[in-house]
């Protein structure tokens, strides 16, 4: 595998600001731990948004027991996939997108790079709406200052970069446990008590719409995750990597969501900042408070990784229209432009529970079918083995419009059209199923098969002889 890149810049400067952009990390740059990648991915789902999840079974009559199921079932389905992208960090040294050159060419990227930056934006979106409407109702903060006050945090972080997410990501991990255990056996030993606002029942509609949510909340960190991964040591295990991600990712949501449920059944919460206060203030005087700021801060912590994803996505997409030097200047300008895009967007917004489901769902949607995509290509076509200079190449051995992933992407994403159920669009096979969604199931099983189909001709040993010849060159 080539060491080098195009435009490569120096990443041992000594800078707090990181260097490195869409570039290659080198081997002697590789100072990772596979020991932080759980606790990072457990902080980035340790947040009100990932509690909010827990409201969305309430809201559609299902029961807490029936909302637990859906939601836990939910979460192991969709970080299944996402820490499987998490192996390819160590093994190529590149962030995620840039990988999917293999698949959709250097120029043809851009196609599934549209969903993705819809990921990162619509996130911050909804949790700008999430933090200035619950700060809002627990201390009476301007809305408008709170959003912009948190934008700029979020987009500071992230211009500061790997490094620096790492790190804040450990300390609020140590931050936020305690008081969310103390919050937990609140609920569970009777220090908080509420009435059911609803019993709720079981509906196969609710159901399938609570687990899609949940589903949909880590499949749309795929297109993040090798981009923190890709400074672990090459020879990092597969095994303990996918393991790491997997626990992290996992754990806490299937922590919060039962709570957000308890909370939206017990309390009538709608807002899940204003639910974390009421119950923390119940548990003990005041820890509802400092928990809705501590929460509010790792809330922050995640719209940095989204910034920092976001900037990624869109130097990817303008190297691929005209090649650009990834200097720390453009790393910059990006992250600041994509702020002011979000903030914008979040002061025009106000409903964020609706926003949350159908963003999710619109996120899953485009994201299934390049996951499937991606994840076929690496594990089953070239099983890992990528001419990493080739990738920076407009012309090179993976083309500038790579037709095969290109046609898998559409095909899923076509599939899905009947199969969707969004308030403004509910397509015939949804409506034939009682409006149950199924459509990024659909999605995923569509662009694997189709991708392993048109892959059959693909000249595979062919691109292996060519990355053995460049490696020993």
């Amino acid at each position: 595998m080539s060491s080098t890149s195009p435009g490569a810049t120096d990443g041992r400067t000594g800078s707090m600001i990181e260097t490195r952009s869409i570039d290659y990390v080198p081997d002697d740059e590789r100072h990772g731990k596979v020991s932080h990648q759980g606790p990072f991915w457990f902080v980035g789902n340790f947040q009100p948004f990932t509690l909010a999840l827990g409201f969305v079974g309430p809201s559609l009559g299902l029961s807490l027991w029936w909302t637990i199921v859906a939601g836990l079932a939910g979460i192991a389905f969709g970080t299944l996939f996402m820490a499987f992208h998490a192996t390819q960090g160590p093994v190529l040294g590149l962030p995620q997108m840039i990988q999917s050159r293999a698949q959709f060419g250097y120029r043809g990227v851009l196609l599934p790079l549209i969903g993705t930056l819809f990921t990162f934006v619509g996130f911050n979106v909804v949790d700008v709406v999430i933090i200035k409407s619950g700060l809002e109702s627990i201390f009476g903060w301007n809305p408008v200052v709170v959003a912009v006050a948190i934008t700029v945090i979020a987009a500071l972080v992230a211009i500061f970069g790997h490094d620096l997410l790492h790190k804040s990501f450990r300390v609020l991990f140590w931050i936020s446990l305690p008081l969310w255990i103390v919050l937990t056996c609140g609920v569970l030993f009777g220090g908080v008590t509420g009435t059911a606002t609803s019993a709720g029942g079981f509906t196969f509609v609710a159901f399938l719409a609570q687990f899609s949510v949940a589903a949909s909340y880590n499949i749309t960190y795929a297109p993040y995750v090798s981009d923190y991964s890709r400074y672990l040591p090459r020879n990092t295990k597969p095994s303990a990597i996918i393991a790491s991600v997997f626990v992290g990712a996992a754990a806490s949501p299937a922590w919060l969501i039962p709570l957000g449920a308890w909370m939206a059944t017990y309390l009538g919460a709608s807002d899940a900042l204003a639910g974390i206060n009421q119950t923390g203030n119940d548990t003990f005087s005041y820890l509802g408070s400092v928990l809705a700021v501590v929460s509010t801060l790792v809330l922050v912590a995640t719209m940095g990784l989204n910034a920092y994803s976001g900037m990624l996505t869109v130097v990817t997409g303008l190297d691929s229209l005209r090649s650009v030097t990834p200097t720390r200047n453009l790393r910059v300008v990006t992250i600041v432009v994509l702020a002011v895009v979000w903030l914008i967007g979040s002061l025009l917004l106000s409903n964020a529970t609706t926003a949350l489901n159908t963003t999710l769902l619109i996120m899953l949607y485009l994201l299934a079918p390049w996951t499937a995509v991606n994840l076929t290509d690496y594990f089953f076509v070239r099983r890992g083995h990528y001419a990493i200079a080739e990738l920076f190449t407009p012309n090179g051995i993976y083309g500038a419009w790579s037709w095969r992933g290109l046609v898998a992407f559409t095909a899923g994403v076509l599939a899905e059209i009947p199969f969707v159920d969004l308030p403004f669009f509910v397509g015939p096979a949804a409506t034939a199923l009682g409006e149950v969604d199924v459509a990024f199931i659909v999605g995923l099983l569509v662009s694997g098969l189709v991708y392993i189909a048109v892959t059959r001709s693909l000249d595979v040993s062919g691109e292996l002889a060519f990355i053995d010849s460049k490696e020993h060159a």
